[in-house]
């Protein structure tokens, strides 16, 4: 029986869906997927076109929405919305630590290999069939943009509209080519940060010594690292955050009868920072969801040793944030992931994964392709994006400096709606 509730004229339909872990073995291992339909009240029981919106992440569930506001305001106005946990995520066979302990280290490599974009995609579609939707439009906000292109390249028929948000990937480019361009964007936010508070990089040198001649324990009893603190420079690429990493490092520091330590609130919140211990499908997958028949072999860490040494601390030199890369040292430092190393060590060096992208189908693409690619966006290229486009005909590209990352977070309602009427004159063009 579907659960349903209503809230604020909205209305909410929870669905599961049992399917098959590895849809080359259908009868094999289930899974339950989970999506929750959002309608506007009073078009409940109107005949409305459907759009699924894609996370980004790997490994993060959609939204949970306590508002009709930002890219969902827009989209219910002529839309009934359907928000995919995507398999591994939130209420869709969560994939954890908890969840994985009872699987030896081989067969948490065959469980996990199973949950990219190939899999999400043929999740959707099978969705698609049970609802009964002859075609649908999709959503994807970063990695989401990853999964639509490969819903683009697998089931072309199946789609109405494409909009993508700050995720366009290449589709041919090793993982090495994508760490390279990402570090230079990383290095330029280091830069704006620091010229915009040029106290921090004092402070930030001042915690990185403190933590590297004491043992500083995170909450969870973890000893807090290096490493770790420069990680919350995954913040520099998402707008508005600049000031709020200003005012956390202003107050790290707090006086004891023992002397100057760090305070509990910002351990707590370096604690908070740290999803790769709660979403390891994050930390597992992040570099083999570029991965097309070859391994990844730890491709930042070796592109950072490699080319951008400077990203290693060393007393002396000028503190670096890094940004959403994932490196080994992980899976002996964050708790959650201590006991998944070899697991992390075999998907690294894993190199028969299939292909993600049938790009030889997508340059004879027909179905209208909307893009938001933000010209510095940290995470994703926009080089990159625009060589993407480039070989998919009806796509169209509104690059912008505008936005940082989480644009459609930071003005959804706007961005999905210019995407929307984009998409309108491709539609409206003659073939």
């Amino acid at each position: 029986m579907q659960e349903s509730f209503i809230d604020s004229g909205v209305l909410f339909r929870q669905h599961q869906f049992d399917l098959p872990l590895n849809y080359s073995e259908k009868d094999g291992t289930r899974i339950t997927v989970f999506a929750r339909e959002v309608v506007e009240l009073s078009k409940a029981d109107a005949n409305l076109p459907w759009l699924v919106y894609f996370q980004g992440g790997p490994g993060f569930p959609s939204p949970r929405p306590d508002s009709k506001s930002g890219w969902l305001k827009r989209a219910l106005q002529d839309h009934r919305v359907l928000l995919l946990d995507q398999r591994g995520t939130g209420m869709s066979s969560p994939l954890t630590h908890q969840t994985l302990s009872h699987m030896d280290d081989a067969k948490q490599v065959e469980y996990i290999s199973q949950f990219r974009a190939d899999n999400i995609v043929r999740d959707a579609e099978a969705i698609r069939e049970a609802l009964g939707a002859e075609k649908w439009s999709i959503l994807g906000q970063s990695f989401g943009g990853f999964c639509s292109l490969t819903y683009l390249s697998f089931y072309p028929q199946s789609l109405h509209r494409v909009y993508i948000t700050g995720g366009v990937p290449s589709l041919t480019r090793h993982a090495d080519d994508v760490y390279r361009a990402t570090y230079q964007r990383v290095l330029d936010k280091n830069n704006g940060f620091f010229d915009q508070f040029p106290s921090a990089q004092r402070r930030c040198a001042e915690i990185a010594e403190f933590l590297r001649t004491r043992d500083v324990k995170l909450p969870n009893g973890q000893t807090f690292t290096v490493e770790q603190f420069q990680q919350i420079g995954i913040n520099l690429g998402r707008s508005g955050a600049n000031l709020p990493m200003y005012y956390l490092l202003e107050e790290a520091f707090t006086e004891t009868a023992q002397g100057r330590v760090l305070s509990v609130s910002f351990l707590q919140a370096m604690l908070t920072e740290q999803s790769y211990q709660t979403n390891p499908i994050y930390a597992f997958l992040h570099e083999p969801i570029y991965n097309q028949g070859e391994a990844s072999v730890w491709s930042a860490h070796r592109i950072r040793n490699a080319e951008y040494a400077e990203f290693n601390y060393e007393p002396g030199k000028p503190f670096l944030f890094t940004g959403e890369m994932v490196y080994p040292w992980m899976f002996d430092q964050l708790q959650n992931l201590l006991p998944l190393k070899q697991t992390a060590e075999a998907l690294a060096t894993k190199s028969d994964w299939p292909a993600l992208y049938d790009v030889e189908k997508l340059t004879e693409n027909t179905v209208p392709v909307t893009c938001a690619v933000y010209a510095d966006d940290m995470y994703v290229e926009m080089d990159y994006s625009r060589e993407t486009l480039k070989g998919i005909p009806n796509s169209h590209a509104w690059i912008t400096n505008e936005y940082e990352h989480n644009g459609l977070r930071a003005d959804g309602e706007r961005i999905l709606g210019k995407l929307m009427e984009m998409g309108e004159q491709i539609g409206n063009l003659p073939n």
